[in-house]
């Protein structure tokens, strides 16, 4: 629906329903009155208009100019409905005028939102003739006065009852709260006390969504893999590869097929009972853990010997197969930028360790040959000993710094890579540091170990046999993606960081760096993160990291809140590894040895 200015200067009486306290930037001024204005002002809105604005109010002294986009039909005419998809749950029809009118406004956005009764939108404009509306809590109508619409968002209705059902029919006369939540959206909340927040300004909108699209890598065209939940609620027999479709049809439930989601006994994802993971592109019917844990043993022992059969033979496969240029080229293209910002880093670290030497001046310790005379003139600092003396600024290291990266190619990351890249991420990260540390060989020593439901010390890259070629470099990414596919579910996260701390400790190097790559799946393990935060800093001689290249939901955000503040990095996109690395490398040297 598309809305115009209109300029007035009679009285028209009307009641504001909202009053900005701040006036629009200049630019959303012009733009929403379609030509240049600076001039303060005001945007109000009331039950005859989606938004006025005043200009001239509150400064001028001379007549203000007010523009209306002026509604079809005032609001203040339009019945409130008796009745509704939550009239039950309110426990009666409202019996007053409402007190509250959820109308804000979003100065930045240029936006005007209101919360709106379904009797109140409408309806026959949102919907196509043959689409009935869904049943909602309200609309969220916004009007954007820089395009000159005004869409409508429905509120989906409640499935819950709260104690202030009650209250809230009486105060709204929608069964939601609205207020604004900082510039560029609202929060709502219903009546069983759900809170869901919701972005309405553009350029909010677009820098989600590209965000979005860098966290799941939408530019290689792939589509989007979606989870169905899904009851099975049929017994698992056997571990089988299953059949392969020609033409890669998708595949629900049962037992047949290779590939297939949701179902028993065969390779897929989302399912039970199968020896292996395996991706074919579909949307993932996934059932429930219950399910899996309900899987005889037998079973499982079945369908993990076949599966270590399967890994064996792949990477048999991957030590015979001729090196394959396009496929690395893949991922070193994706981080070519990246590894140059990497080396730029590394050239610019200094020694960090403590060096051995004589200590003079000192009160105590050798007669130091060379203050035999100032001792004679009575001087006491004529001593030497030996001592450790921090490096000075700039000095060149005496060893390597010693660097294990502890990647994660559990399960998840195989199962989830469909969602949002995490295990190409990872790939891609590792890509990095391996072409990024070549030629480094007197500042860094590193190897690159991984931890799945296997085990936490999965040799990848040994310290002394780093990869010298793209060749070498593939087959570790090659290694990576094959153990992920084909390992047991499990976390060992705790026991690879313990275990890698306790070893590098052991080394003589100028500084010790463990980093950390997970895709923050700990809670499913019951892993508290207290407990990995205690592990992180089990010894101030390493300095160990974790950055978390994958996430459902929030699941990042919340683990690294609740480590310690500056040894948790979260990387949706590999683009910021190299700005991660540099921080942990130079934050060492803020810190005293």
């Amino acid at each position: 629906m598309s809305v115009r200015p209109r300029p007035s200067l009679s009285a028209e009486e009307s009641v504001p329903q909202m009053v900005s306290s701040e006036q629009l930037p200049d630019e959303n001024l012009s733009a929403a009155l379609d030509q240049k204005v600076v001039s303060p002002n005001r945007i109000l809105s009331d039950s005859g208009s989606f938004a006025r604005i005043v200009v001239g109010f509150p400064d001028l002294v001379s007549p203000n100019e007010v523009y209306s986009f002026k509604r079809p039909v005032d609001l203040s005419e339009v019945r409130i409905a008796e009745g509704g998809a939550n009239t039950l749950l309110r426990g009666g029809l409202r019996s007053s005028t409402p007190k509250r009118d959820n109308c804000v406004s979003l100065l930045s956005a240029n936006q005007v939102v209101r919360a709106l009764p379904p009797n109140k939108v409408p309806l026959k404009e949102v919907y196509p003739k043959d689409v009935t509306p869904p049943m909602t809590a309200a609309y969220l109508e916004v009007t954007d006065l820089n395009s000159k619409k005004v869409k409508y968002i429905p509120v989906p209705r409640s499935v819950t009852v709260s104690p202030y059902t009650g209250w809230l029919s009486k105060v709204s006369e929608s069964d939601v709260l609205l207020s604004d939540l900082g510039s560029g959206g609202v929060v709502t909340v219903d009546m069983g006390g759900y809170v869901r927040l919701w972005e309405t300004g553009l350029d909010n909108l677009q820098r989600s969504l590209m965000e979005w699209r860098n966290m799941i890598g939408t530019e290689d065209g792939r589509p989007l893999q979606i989870t169905i939940q899904r009851d099975s609620g049929l017994d698992v027999s056997a571990p089988k590869h299953g059949k392969i479709d020609a033409n890669n049809d998708p595949h629900v439930g049962g037992n047949q097929w290779a590939g297939g989601t949701g179902g028993r006994d065969t390779a897929g994802l989302g399912g039970k009972g199968g020896p292996y993971r395996l991706d074919a592109g579909h949307k993932v019917h996934q059932v429930s853990q219950a399910e899996k844990d309900a899987v005889p043993e037998e079973v499982r022992k079945a369908a993990r010997e076949m599966g270590e059969k399967a890994f064996r033979e792949r990477l048999k496969e991957i030590n015979m197969s001729q090196y394959d240029a396009a496929m690395y080229e893949r991922f070193s293209s994706a981080v070519s930028r990246q590894v140059q910002s990497l080396r730029i880093v590394l050239d610019s670290l200094q020694a960090k360790g403590k060096e051995r030497q004589w200590l003079k001046n000192q009160a105590l310790g050798e007669l130091d040959d060379a203050k035999i005379i100032d001792g004679l003139t009575g001087e006491k600092a004529i001593y030497k000993r030996r001592g450790e003396l921090d490096p000075e600024l700039g000095s060149p290291q005496q060893k390597p710094k010693r660097l294990r990266v502890l990647a994660d190619v559990s399960g998840s990351m195989y199962r989830f890579n469909g969602v949002d890249r995490r295990l190409e991420r990872s790939m891609e990260a590792v890509c990095m540091v391996m072409e990024g540390l070549e030629n480094y060989e007197h500042k860094f020593k590193y190897d690159i170990v991984g931890h799945s439901g296997d085990g936490y010390d999965i040799e990848l890259v040994r310290a002394d046999k780093v990869p010298k070629n793209n060749k070498e470099r593939l087959k570790v990414l090659k290694t990576m993606h094959a153990h992920s596919q084909f390992c047991m579910s499990g976390d060992f996260t705790l026991e690879g960081t313990d275990s890698s701390i306790k070893e590098l400790v052991k080394e003589e190097a100028d500084e010790h760096f463990v980093v950390v790559l997970s895709d923050a799946n700990l809670e499913r393990y019951g892993i508290r993160p207290e407990r990995f935060a205690q592990v992180l800093t089990s010894d101030p001689q390493v300095n160990a990291f974790a950055i978390f290249i994958g996430s459902l939901g929030d699941q990042a955000e919340r683990l690294q809140k609740t480590l310690p503040a500056g040894r948790s990095f979260v990387a949706m996109d590999t683009k910021q590894i190299p700005q991660i690395l540099q921080q942990i490398f130079t934050s060492t040297m803020l810190s005293s040895a």
